[in-house]
């Protein structure tokens, strides 16, 4: 049975901001927090977009009226699942647990 890295993509909101950088960081500060006690092996990063312009890569956060949407990127491995989609339930799972009522999606599973 091998082992997968499954990337989940999960929205974030975050109240009372002043900059792109706080929301950022207060949005990986606050996922953090809630997955330490029972996953803490999952790697929070700030999302990133493909820009439809440049083929660069953008941010993916927007602040409007104080009131911030980030969206993150939270990579997890598995070990020994029976296939792709196993190690993809088994981390929305785990990561689901910890992140009640926020939205997740599977970005990205690769097998190690």
């Amino acid at each position: 049975m091998p082992d997968y890295l499954v990337v989940l993509e999960s929205a974030w909101i975050i109240k009372d901001v002043k900059s792109l950088d706080d929301a950022v960081g207060i949005a990986i500060s606050e996922a953090g927090k809630r997955l330490n006690p029972t996953a803490k092996y999952v790697e929070i990063e700030a999302g990133m977009l493909a820009c439809p312009f440049c083929d660069g890569e953008l941010n993916s956060a927007l602040v409007v009226a104080n009131t911030a949407l980030v969206g993150l990127q939270l990579e997890m491995k598995v070990f020994r699942a029976e296939s792709p989609d196993h190690a993809a339930k088994i981390a929305r799972s785990v990561i689901g647990k910890a992140l009640r009522d926020v939205p997740l999606q599977v970005k990205d599973v690769c097998e190690l």
